[in-house]
């Protein structure tokens, strides 16, 4: 049965493959920042002392400033205590996951 159909023929200079490039021309990749360390986001998630509710079953989770100076978490997160207070991660409760990590200025101005 596929040999009853003929290969379709395109108009000289209309269309042909060979006028286009073999390469398709490539949007750019948004540049991302790499995520924080995991012991950011654990520390996180056990000491965290700031829960805001987010609506939806969605909380808000980040450690304080006077949290970040407890000896525990200091030892907890290392060199990456000045990072973990940029972070916040967005908890869905019903699942118990996380929906988002979120780091910047962001994080602070959501609280």
């Amino acid at each position: 049965m596929a040999t009853r159909f003929q290969p379709r023929r395109t108009a000289p200079g209309r269309f042909s493959p060979a006028r286009f490039s073999p390469r398709p021309v490539q949007a750019p990749q948004p540049t991302r920042l790499p995520l924080p360390p995991a012991a950011v986001i654990d520390a996180i998630l056990r000491f965290r002392d700031v829960e805001l509710d987010q609506g939806g079953q969605r909380t808000l989770l980040r450690l304080s400033d006077r949290a970040l100076r407890e000896p525990q978490v200091v030892a907890a997160l290392g060199g990456d205590t000045r990072r973990a207070a940029n972070v916040a991660i967005l908890w869905n409760e019903r699942e118990s996951e996380i929906v988002r990590v979120l780091e910047g200025v962001d994080a602070r101005m959501a609280a």
